[in-house]
């Protein structure tokens, strides 16, 4: 929706963030001139931020916006600040941001609400993360992110080990093959790649045909051969993996696609600010939610297939897909929504990803929280394994942790 004066509602909130950014960076010659070239708005931008929202989107997104575009003075004069501010950090904090934290946490969501932490494991790898997912036995977690690689955590013996570089741009998606040591990888390169945990050295297959940044992909968790994947221009394609080709192209998805997890009838997508749920055999909608008022970030089945919780930056929807209806909304109430997943012994606790915590909440129940600190960033990624009860996240702050339940 543009605004009076033609603006887009996104483009005025990019200039806001930058504004704020070059604000809060003593920039304000910069701001100034932004505010008269840009026609940014008196208001302010309310992010609990010390540098601004815009360096943490910076941080995550320079590599493909340098690749792509050709920025003007203002842009290069941000650019070189930030850089220049990253460098001019403390050794200590360096050190802190540069390591992979697996933190193996006891007492996830006990009745006491408390947690038990205990044992710590490091790696040298340093990027952003973005992405997880855990195998369907729950021994391997795959991670992947900024980098053009998967790292690959063994959870019981904690050994780690990272692919060799094959993407030409960040990963965006990660997911495991049912009962496989095969994952998929979804790139802003626009390509699907497939590795095998169990023999790292090897090329990956590299799956080819969207015309723009994949965003997400999910494998059917029945028809071993399937996989489906989305792109940026709200394209949907159906893979055969045996055969390295694609089988089927329809509309409908962009941030993400989840197969119902029991018997794969059902595909749910968001594309905007709208949950899709098309009938996996004829590729018709099966129903259309459309309630958030901002992008859905993420959106997660539970179990058995009867509920979708999706995620945007200001709130959280339950939804009954055979009513097909909202059953639970819950406000993010000043925090910054990201990811979801249910919770491993119970899955009418729904774990929500924000910034720097999590929120556990059952909608069953009452819209009340419990309110975790997690992270020192954004929550990226959520995923869960239910056999051993696990929950794995990822962040900005590029630590991975590993919380287990009793």
């Amino acid at each position: 929706m543009a605004s009076e004066d033609g603006q887009d509602n996104d483009e005025i909130l990019l200039h806001l963030y930058m504004h704020d950014y070059f604000i809060k960076n003593n920039m304000h010659e910069t701001a100034a001139s932004l505010r008269r070239e840009a026609s940014v708005p008196d208001n302010s931008v309310q992010i609990d931020h010390p540098q601004g929202i815009l360096k943490e989107w910076w941080s995550t997104c320079s590599d493909i916006v340098l690749k792509e575009y050709s920025e003007g003075e203002t842009y290069a004069q941000m650019s070189d600040h930030m850089m220049q501010t990253e460098e001019n950090q403390n050794t200590d904090d360096m050190l802190q941001q540069h390591q992979v934290i697996c933190d193996q946490s006891l007492g996830f969501f006990t009745k006491d609400s408390k947690f038990h932490v205990s044992g710590k494991c490091h790696t040298d790898l340093h990027h952003k993360f973005l992405c997880c997912d855990f195998s369907s036995d729950g021994k391997l977690l795959a991670i992947a992110g900024r980098e053009e690689k998967v790292l690959f955590w063994n959870t019981e013996d904690h050994n780690k080990f990272v692919t060799g570089e094959s993407h030409s741009l960040p990963i965006s998606d990660v997911r495991f093959k049912p009962n496989s040591t095969m994952v998929a990888t979804s790139s802003y390169d626009k390509t699907v790649q497939i590795w095998d945990s169990a023999e790292a050295g090897k090329s990956p297959l590299k799956l080819q045909g969207h015309g723009d940044h994949v965003l997400s992909l999910d494998f059917h968790p029945r028809r071993m051969n399937l996989l489906c994947s989305s792109d940026r221009n709200n394209e949907i394609r159906f893979w055969d993996i045996n055969q390295g080709s694609w089988t089927h192209i329809f509309k409908g998805a962009t941030k993400q696609v989840r197969f119902e997890p029991r018997n794969g009838k059902l595909l749910a997508t968001s594309s905007g600010n709208v949950v899709n749920v098309f009938d996996v055999q004829t590729y018709k909608l099966y129903a259309v939610f459309k309630e958030h008022d901002k992008e859905v970030q993420s959106i997660c089945w539970d179990p058995d297939g009867k509920h979708i919780i999706s995620i945007s930056e200001d709130s959280a929807r339950l939804w009954s897909v055979s009513e097909r209806k909202s059953l639970h909304e819950l406000s993010s109430t000043g925090n910054i929504f990201q990811c979801c997943t249910f919770h491993p012994w119970n899955w009418k606790f729904w774990i929500i990803g924000g910034y720097r915590s999590f929120e556990l909440w059952n909608p069953f129940e009452s819209n009340k929280t419990l309110t975790i600190d997690a992270h020192k960033e954004l929550v990226s990624s959520l995923a869960t394994s239910i056999e051993p009860e696990m929950v794995a996240s990822t962040s900005y702050d590029k630590s991975v942790k590993l919380w287990a339940s009793p």
